[in-house]
């Protein structure tokens, strides 16, 4: 797939956006570009995500002239096809042909794992939108920071909030079969059980699943809820499923970070509303840089920022501000990823700090599916602060147990 070059100087024009360029300093009396390649999906089923994450970055940009510390950016796209072969093949044109000095991205936990090598042995800064926990935990990729969440970062809060607030006793675990879903109900599971609950059924569809009739008639119906961990458009498609199956009613959904994101949530109608889902953002968040970009990400797209371009978003924020520290000097990588770890900014998803590892700590928010002003959105009705990857749990203790997987922790509750 041909990569799409694009210089911001000339998009933020071209977008109307008045700059006075002449008048901004470049850092360290560099002229050259700050080369940053972007990993995404645009074709695919996660391909409504991936087209997100471009706008989210494109709009950062165009919002600051094309320009980070003080350098004109230029940014090339790929398109790993939500392929683990095809995000190592894109990564290497990045790096090896384009020669770009930062990643952003891949989309996909199973895409970060197939590339997590190669930026080691080569020694590429990564901001990564994917959770795959691993490259934050007992693998850290030194090379690698991540802002959204590990894949159970939020599912924990979630677990937590269904086990202690919510009061349910008994729920369903259903995600797409790969990494991010495996890893994001083991989660929820663990805190769920924890706390009293009992998880009874655990599914796995294929993420290219054409229908999830058969999965739906095999949900227990004794159930309190059902946890949704699906990405991409898939969140939708099985609540519109599982509505036209008659299950409306008869237990409740409630879903992870990705589950009904914004990118997806444009597209439903009634069957969504109340559901409740986590994440470390919302389009709905009342904080001075949000109140700017959801409202300018809408004006441009027509739908509310969510998952998706709110990563790439804080990702620009947070590689700016590395930048800014290093004096823009990208082609000095140890400084650059010393900088990024050591990174502790407010952000459009509210105050972001990482730990040791790499991987963000920060807000989790509990959100619920409103109508407002004839728009379905993500209500935020509870915050859960600082959050980390480890959840309450002792790092060194968390770390000597096997990562999350469809295995671990042994299910000892299913009927």
């Amino acid at each position: 797939m041909a990569m799409d070059r694009r210089q911001f100087l000339q998009g933020a024009a071209a977008a109307g956006v008045g700059v006075a360029y002449s008048g901004m300093s470049l850092g360290q009396g560099s002229t050259d570009p700050i080369r940053l390649g972007l990993l995404t999906v645009k074709t695919g089923p996660l391909a409504s995500g991936g087209i997100d994450m471009e706008r989210g970055l494109d709009l950062y940009l165009k919002e600051h002239g094309g320009m980070m510390a003080g350098r004109r950016v230029d940014l090339i796209v790929a398109d790993t096809g939500g392929s683990p072969a095809t995000a190592l093949t894109k990564t290497q044109e990045l790096v090896e042909r384009n020669k770009v000095q930062v990643l952003t991205g891949p989309l996909a936990a199973f895409e970060a794992l197939a590339i997590d090598d190669y930026i080691r042995t080569q020694k590429i800064p990564t901001l990564s939108v994917a959770a795959a926990e691993d490259m934050t935990q007992r693998k850290a990729n030194p090379w690698f920071v991540r802002a959204t969440s590990s894949s159970a970062q939020c599912s924990h809060v979630m677990a937590y909030h269904c086990a202690t607030v919510l009061k349910y006793k008994k729920m369903i675990v259903i995600a797409d079969d790969i990494a991010y879903g495996q890893e994001m109900n083991a989660g929820f599971q663990r805190v769920f059980e924890e706390n009293g609950g009992k998880i009874i059924q655990k599914l796995f569809p294929p993420l290219t699943a054409p229908d999830y009739g058969s999965f739906i008639a095999q949900l227990k119906t004794d159930a309190d809820a059902i946890f949704l961990g699906f990405a991409g458009s898939n969140g939708f498609r099985f609540v519109r499923q599982f509505n036209e199956y008659g299950m409306n009613g008869k237990m409740k959904v409630v879903g992870g970070m990705t589950a009904l994101d914004e990118s997806v949530l444009r597209n439903m109608g009634d069957e969504a509303l109340g559901i409740l889902t986590v994440c470390w953002y919302s389009s709905e968040l009342n904080n001075p840089i949000n109140v700017k970009f959801a409202p300018a990400f809408r004006k441009a797209y027509g739908y509310d920022p969510g998952y998706y371009a709110a990563g790439t978003y804080v990702n620009g924020e947070i590689l700016n501000a590395a930048l800014l520290s290093v004096g823009g000097n990208a082609a000095n990588k140890d400084a650059l990823m010393a900088a990024l770890k050591q990174t502790h900014i407010q952000t459009a998803r509210g105050p972001v700090r990482f730990d040791t590892y790499g991987n963000v700590v920060g807000n989790i928010y509990i959100r619920r599916v409103e109508r407002k002003d004839g728009r379905l959105v993500n209500a935020v009705v509870q915050t859960y602060p600082d959050v980390s990857q480890f959840w309450k749990y002792d790092p060194k203790k968390f770390l000597a147990e096997p990562v999350y997987s469809r295995d671990w922790p042994p299910a000892k509750n299913l009927e």
